[in-house]
């Protein structure tokens, strides 16, 4: 969203919670704001994730954003109440200890709990009703829709639940792909094809921590989410725009943070010239089939702090292990790679494990030191330079927390989180309320504590 590594920006260890007091910090430069200084109408629709704060202060409307409509988190940080149509429950441990996912428009919230089992049918309505009303306008515009499959809890509609032999993952994924089915056919059908650039992409490997039951798999990489292993850093990306883009397949080095520079440049505006940015352009991979910018790539865990650093370094197609650990979303026990479940320490290599990922994406054979000397050095080199000129913000993330915080249609009710129940306030669309208030207290009471209660409980004066 911004171009620059989270520590820069003060968004790490971790991700905000509902309650948080911290956020991406105002004075951050996003996409959005980029292409306002061009006259570029903005919406963001779907998951949120960079904070809500008091008075939801963090949230996409104060980010450079002219209309929101989603959640403002990942839908496991609230109650799991229906997750499948027409009234199948969830079938995942969410946060039992905060309110229900409050659904917004803009900054008011028009639904709480949310209704899962109608929830993507209006992500795709609200995204098709905006880019027809800036095609009419004749408004250049910039669409951030930020789906929330395949995060567990999975969840389908009344036309995906029960459709794929792949289970609840495979019907929640098939409603993906079917709303960004949605987007394409509203843009072809306004005449924007030739006009609009797409890009489809992930902001993590898959999730492995849930055998059998909404997992997903890496293929032939090396673990999963959480990791800064190949399995938890590698994802798929697609650019779509017929007439600009010709088809094909490239391996150029490119992150995340390269969207930034590239949608700039792509609509002449300028970038932020008082702020270090991490990204580069694309534009010759994407264009020209040419190369990348940049040829090395700092990899930092989902929990880094200062005085841990970078855990991997790439350079070109060398790749280096100073640290590594698990992480509980590359899975536990069931999981034959020891190496990428929860409980596997940090653990630190002098020298690193260097692998080349050209023949071996797996990451299964580290490479001599002795006969690769030079490259061993070089991966040093910069792990070492890079570390000295990143500079850590303060942790948004470790913050305080309270619950008081967290998005309520019911400001200042009592008890916090369970008055946080409103009636459905859309207009045209029947849906059925998923609980009453009285059925969420007892959820609520029976749960024990979750993970998510105890990382908020780990953070510096939390304890």
């Amino acid at each position: 969203m911004t171009g620059r590594h989270s520590l820069r920006t003060g968004v790490w260890p971790g991700v905000f919670y509902s309650g948080d007091y911290g956020g991406l910090p105002l004075e951050e430069i996003t996409i959005a704001e980029v292409l306002k200084t061009q006259d570029y109408s903005t919406a963001h629709i779907g998951k949120w994730h960079l904070g809500v704060g008091e008075n939801y202060k963090y949230m996409s409307p104060n980010q450079g954003f002219d209309y929101y409509y989603g959640i403002p988190y990942t839908h496991d940080d609230c109650p799991c109440l229906k997750c499948f149509y027409p009234d199948r429950p969830c079938t995942y441990t969410c946060n039992m200890n905060t309110v229900a996912c409050p659904l917004f428009r803009n900054l008011d919230i028009i639904e709480q709990p949310t209704d899962f089992t109608t929830l993507s049918a209006r992500y795709s309505n609200e995204a098709r009703q905006w880019i027809r009303g800036q095609a009419q306008a004749n408004q250049t515009f910039f669409l951030y829709y930020a789906f929330h499959q395949p995060h567990n809890p999975m969840f389908s509609g009344e036309q995906f639940t029960n459709s794929s032999k792949r289970g609840m993952f495979g019907d929640n994924v098939l409603e993906m792909d079917w709303m960004v089915g949605q987007v394409l056919e509203e843009v072809r059908e306004q005449g924007l094809e030739e006009d609009t650039f797409i890009f489809f992409t992930s902001d993590n490997g898959p999730c492995m921590s849930r055998p059998f039951d909404g997992m997903g798999s890496a293929g032939l990489l090396k673990c999963g989410k959480g990791t800064t292993y190949e399995g938890g850093q590698r994802v798929p990306a697609i650019a779509y725009w017929p007439g600009r883009i010709q088809p094909g397949v490239t391996d150029e080095l490119s992150s995340a943070l390269d969207l930034l520079p590239t949608f700039t440049n792509l609509a002449g505006a300028s970038l932020p010239d008082d702020v270090i940015i991490d990204g580069v352009d694309m534009a010759d991979i994407l264009f020209n089939h040419g190369k990348s910018l940049t040829d090395t790539f700092l990899f930092y865990p989902a929990f880094t702090y200062p005085d841990i650093g970078a855990y991997a370094v790439r350079y070109k197609n060398y790749k280096a292990h100073f640290l590594t650990s698990g992480n509980p979303n590359s899975g536990d026990e069931w999981n034959p790679d020891a190496s990428c479940r929860r409980d596997s320490p940090q653990t630190p290599f002098k020298p690193a494990l260097v692998y080349d990922l050209d023949i071996d994406p797996q990451e299964m054979y580290v490479l001599d030191k002795n006969k690769y000397y030079d490259v061993y050095a070089k991966l040093y080199e910069i792990k070492v330079q890079n570390e000295a000129t990143m500079t850590w913000r303060p942790s948004e993330i470790n913050k305080p927390f309270n619950i008081s915080l967290a998005p309520c249609c019911n400001p200042g009710c009592q008890p916090v989180p369970q008055c946080c129940i409103c009636p459905h306030q859309l207009t045209g669309v029947t849906t059925t309320p998923v609980m009453t208030t009285q059925m969420v207290t007892e959820e609520i009471t029976e749960m024990e504590t979750v993970r998510i209660q105890e990382e908020i409980d780990s953070r510096p004066g939390n304890a």
